[in-house]
């Protein structure tokens, strides 16, 4: 099986003669948009989703989310680029390995950014207040954040919540609390899976590249990871059978999904423990068949009980 770090190092070092558009491509980094699709969560479990004024909002709600990523991915190598270079897999980026300049990459943040909110301001005042707050708190994460102990791995966490809110208000939908709950406690588990990863990987330079690191050890890691797997399922159970679901979707049926979440989060943590996994969960996710399966099946079988037939 490919482990998670290979197709990054492997699109890093073949590219010396890369033009400075494909640099700057690179820098967006395409193959992380997958988080992304958090934004049709909305859609989904709203029951919107064979609406096509529904689908085409949540679709260009996601365009823009993929490009503030990109913007908020361009800003935290810009600010990484000193430690990026004596890490060995991230010293290949475009921004620290020289292929993108700095201005080249600030200007085109800022372009960029100034588009996808322009675009957030024509889906609505309260989506662009969403994807606005979306864009400072990942800005702020590059910058500060990124550096206070938990604070750090919360941050990343509400990134994702607010994808999953932003979709939610594209199409004017109202999302489970429930939902949100499973959303930044499945975050933090991947999040600090990562982290994990990081001291492993890096062993003794790990402080060096990521200062926070010193903060955190394995097993520090491995407690923490322990309650929010636990928390994650027991979340994820409880929605699926609380009255208000039941009533929402008009069956009892959701309960028998929990196997997906249940595999999909031991088949995570064999991968990190057993195959040093999890530096990037979205190339984990497309490189690991069972685990892209295993979503894949899990997202089938909602579409299936709660759209059936009436």
């Amino acid at each position: 099986m490919v482990q998670s770090t290979s197709p990054p190092a492997v699109m890093w070092r073949e590219g010396p003669d890369r033009s400075l558009a494909a640099n700057l491509l690179l820098s967006l980094r395409p193959s992380q948009w997958a988080k992304n699709l958090l934004v049709f969560a909305g859609l989904l479990f709203g029951l919107h989703l064979f609406d096509v004024t529904a689908v085409a909002r949540a679709t260009a709600a996601f365009g823009i989310f993929c490009l503030l990523s990109g913007v908020v991915y361009l800003i935290n190598d810009i600010a990484d680029r000193e430690s990026d270079r004596r890490h060995p897999l991230k010293k290949h980026r475009p921004i620290a390995s020289g292929g993108l300049p700095v201005p080249a990459a600030l200007m085109s943040a800022v372009v960029l950014g100034g588009f996808a909110l322009s675009g957030a301001f024509a889906l609505g005042l309260t989506f662009f207040a969403v994807a606005a707050a979306y864009l400072a708190l990942l800005a702020l994460y590059s910058g500060l954040l990124k550096h206070i102990v938990i604070i750090d791995v919360l941050t990343i966490a509400i990134g994702f919540v607010l994808r999953a809110v932003a979709g939610a208000v594209a199409i004017d939908v109202s999302i489970s609390q429930w939902l949100l709950v499973c959303t930044i406690l499945l975050a933090l588990f991947i999040s600090l899976a990562k982290r994990r990863h990081e001291l492993v990987l890096l062993a003794d330079g790990a402080v060096s590249h990521r200062p926070i690191l010193h903060e955190y050890s394995p097993y520090l890691l491995d407690q923490m990871i322990a309650v929010v797997t636990a928390s994650t399922l027991i979340a994820y159970v409880f929605y699926t059978i609380s009255p208000e679901t039941v009533q929402k979707f008009g069956t009892h049926l959701l309960g028998l999904t929990v196997p997906f979440p249940l595999y999909g989060i031991f088949r995570y943590l064999y991968l990190v423990h057993q195959r040093e996994g999890g530096g990037s969960p979205a190339d984990l996710l497309l490189t690991d068949r069972p685990l892209l399966l295993c979503v894949t099946l899990w997202a089938a079988s909602v579409v299936l009980i709660i759209y059936k037939p009436l």
